[in-house]
Formats: structure tokens, C-alpha cells, sequence
């Protein structure tokens, strides 16, 4: 076989595989017309030439004329009774193919008990192979021994023209066959039912964590975005208060407001296309233009407190430890949670209020201090906690951290956050 053949063979094994398919569509809509179709030609092909065939007549040779002689010429309607009591059973041969193999059964032996040999015989063949196809699995043994008591019969029966020992082998060998067949058949369908169910699955789990992973991702920027606008904002407003009352006061101070709402707006803008753009490189891949700035992280903080302290907040901030060290996430998670305590202060304390700020690393242990010395208000309404204060516990949360807050004794508010920095492989 050349190449050009194989490569011939391609268009036509596709148009099989697609005939294969409509064909079994066809089988699951309309099941009647492939079982119809079968007992159809069962009877063309076994029972037709037995009513048109002259028993005494025909033949070549000493053995098959003794064996004709040897059995019972029936009447033409005895005979189409026995040829229907065997093959009309096989219209139930997959809906219930235990009653449709007793039934054959039963006509089978009644035909052979009376002496009579017919072509419509195979149709006990074909149950017998439904069976082990589409049956109970329990029903076979006893269908195996009905089968071999059967052939048995019929071994005795032509005892006088051929080897009991001979048809046992012939007939027990095609009934074996049958079984092996149906078993085979059955076997390759429950693994490719598998096959198909495990595909299944798969594109369930699939979907399911791709609608994980963008959840997550929904939540990661939705919480980016209100870190970013709540803070520039309140600096903002801030600004714009101290700005309003200092116009006419002292004119100097009120454009220096103004000079820092802009720079502040400008920081804000500056974020948000960097988020935008972390969105538009996940979704449409790596952009062609200009490289992204950065995650703030905790080098940034004292630009932060800058900012604040221009607000009109008097913010004092140490360190303890090698905070610099720390991975990107890790920095990026103290620079949030500082920006949100300080975010919330800048809203509810008083113009001088006063802020420590204290960022301590310990081995594996980190913790963020803010503590005010404003009114000790929350960040939200009575008895429910704010968007910032859930999202600084989820972002603690993501390094086994926690975060509580509350009043303080001398009437201010304090923050704490606690990340756990033990790597994740590591023994806990």
C-alpha cells in the first residue's frame, strides 16, 4: 500500500466515523426501527429459503441427504408458527433481553423436540449475544447452561448423521463466540462511556475553576481599586477642605493644596492605568507599549505618610527589621493595609491628630501598628464593619495573618495586623 492510499483512506474512514455517528443518533431516537430492521433480515436470509425449500429434493452427497432424511419435514404453517416464535422475540432483544432469550429458548427446544431443523435457529445465536450485550451480567450463567442443554438436544438429534461429540464442538463453539462477542462489545462501550464521562468532568472542573480564578481576580481588583480611590480621594477632599478655608486666609497655603490635590490626582490616575493595564495584559496578553510601574511596596510608605502629613496629620513612622527584604507580595500587602488604616484615620481624626506608625519584622512574624490619638469612630456604620477593614483582613488572611482593631484607652483608634512569614513549604 503506497502513501497516496493511506492518505486516500483519511476522506473516507471521516465519512464512516460521521455515518457511524448519525447512524447511532438514529438508533437513540427511534430504537424500533434498528430492531425491526433486524429481525428483517433474520427472516429474509434464514426463514425464506426454508419455505421455499423442497426437503427430499436437492442435494449432493451421501451426508447431507442423511441428515435432511434424519429430521421432521413441518407443515408450511407449523413452520412459519416455530419461525415466529423465534424470531419475533428479537424485536425485545435490547429492551429485555433475558424474556426475549427464554422465550427463543423455549421455541428452540419444542422445534428440536419434534425433530425439525431450521435456518431460523440463528436467531437463538443472536439472543444469546444481545444477552451478554445488554442483560444483567447474573442472567448469563443460567443462560450459558440453557444454551449448553440446548445444543445438547440438538447433538442427539443429528446423532445418526454426524459425531455427537463433533456438533457439541461446533455448536458449543459458536455459542461461546456469541458470548465473547457480546462480553467484548459490552466491555469497549463501558470504557468508552468512561472515557466520555471523565471528559465530562474534566470540562466541569475546568469551567469551574476558571469561574474560580476570575472571581478571585474580580475580588483582587475590586479591592486594588477601593485602596486606591479611598485613600487619593479622602487626601483629596482633605486638601480641598484645608485648601477652601485657607483661600482667604493665607493664600500661599491654599495654592500649595491645590498644588498637592493635583499631584495626588495624578498618583491616583497613575495606579488605576497600571491596575487597567495588569487587566488588559491578563486578558489580551503581554501590551506592546510602554512597561507597567511597579506594586508599591514598603519603600513607598514614607512617600505615603508624606502625603498625609500634608493633609494635616502629624504621622510618626518607624521600622524594625529588614522589612526591605521581604518578597513583592509581602510588601505589597503592608503597604495596603498602612494605606487603609491611615486612609481611615485621614477620614474620621481631627485636624493634628497624631499617628504611630510601627512596622516590626521577627523572624518569621510581621506587624503593622496604627494607632491615632482622634476619636475613636470605625470605619463604618453601628455594628458593621467597612469595605477597607474586610479587605485588610482578607489581605492578611492570604499569609495566615489577622487584623483586629478598636478603640483605644486614651480615646484614639488602633489598628494591628499580624502576617504569618513562614514559607508555605516550610514546617508550620
Amino acid at each position: 500500500m503506497t502513501t497516496d492510499d493511506i492518505s486516500g483512506m483519511g476522506p473516507l474512514v471521516a465519512r464512516l466515523t460521521r455515518g457511524g455517528q448519525r447512524l447511532r443518533q438514529a438508533d437513540r431516537t427511534h430504537p424500533w426501527v434498528l430492531d425491526t430492521a433486524v429481525v428483517v433480515l433474520v427472516f429474509l436470509m434464514f426463514c425464506v429459503p426454508d419455505l421455499f425449500h423442497d426437503g427430499a429434493g436437492d442435494g449432493d452427497g451421501d451426508g447431507p441427504r442423511r441428515l435432511r432424511l434424519a429430521f421432521t419435514q413441518l407443515p408450511v404453517a407449523g413452520m412459519l408458527a416455530v419461525q415466529a416464535g423465534l424470531v419475533l422475540p428479537l424485536l425485545w432483544r435490547r429492551r429485555r433481553p433475558g424474556a426475549a432469550f427464554a422465550a427463543i429458548t423455549a421455541v428452540f427446544v419444542l422445534q428440536w423436540s419434534l425433530g425439525a431443523a431450521l435456518r431460523a435457529d440463528v436467531a437463538l445465536f443472536v439472543a444469546l449475544y444481545s444477552l451478554a450485550l445488554h442483560g444483567r451480567l447474573r442472567q448469563l450463567p443460567w443462560a450459558c447452561a440453557a444454551m449448553a442443554g440446548s445444543m445438547g438436544l440438538v447433538a442427539v438429534r443429528v446423532s445418526s448423521a454426524v459425531s455427537v461429540w463433533d456438533a457439541l464442538f461446533f455448536l458449543l463453539s459458536t455459542a461461546t463466540a456469541a458470548v465473547a462477542l457480546g462480553l467484548m462489545v459490552r466491555i469497549r462501550r463501558a470504557q468508552l462511556a468512561g472515557l466520555r464521562e471523565r471528559a465530562a468532568r474534566l470540562e466541569i472542573e475546568r469551567d469551574q475553576r476558571n469561574r474560580l480564578a476570575t472571581a478571585t481576580e474580580r475580588t483582587r481588583v475590586a479591592r486594588e481599586m477601593h485602596d486606591i480611590v479611598g485613600h487619593n480621594l479622602s487626601v483629596i477632599i482633605t486638601l480641598a477642605d484645608a485648601g477652601a478655608y485657607a483661600t482667604d486666609i493665607a493664600p500661599a497655603r491654599g495654592k500649595e493644596a491645590l498644588q498637592l490635590i493635583g499631584d495626588t490626582g495624578r498618583q491616583a490616575l497613575g495606579e488605576l492605568r497600571r491596575v487597567l493595564g495588569v487587566l488588559r495584559e491578563t486578558v489580551e496578553g503581554p501590551p506592546g507599549g510602554a512597561e507597567l510601574s511597579p506594586q508599591p511596596g514598603i519603600v513607598d510608605i514614607g512617600a505615603l505618610c508624606a502625603k498625609v502629613r500634608a493633609a494635616g496629620l502629624e504621622v510618626i513612622y518607624r521600622t524594625s527589621g529588614d522589612a526591605d527584604a521581604l518578597d513583592g507580595g509581602v510588601q505589597l500587602t503592608v503597604y495596603r493595609i498602612v494605606q487603609e488604616a491611615l486612609t481611615n484615620t485621614l477620614k474620621h481624626a481631627d485636624n493634628g491628630t497624631r499617628v504611630h506608625l510601627a512596622i516590626l519584622v521577627e523572624d518569621s512574624r510581621l506587624t503593622i501598628r496604627v494607632q491615632d490619638t482622634g476619636p475613636a469612630t470605625p470605619s463604618g456604620p453601628p455594628n458593621e464593619e467597612g469595605h477597607g477593614l474586610v479587605g485588610m483582613r482578607e489581605r492578611a488572611a492570604l499569609y495566615g495573618g489577622t487584623v483586629s482593631a478598636g478603640p483605644t484607652g486614651g480615646g484614639g483608634w488602633s489598628v494591628e495586623a499580624v502576617l504569618d512569614l513562614t514559607p508555605q513549604g516550610g514546617a508550620r
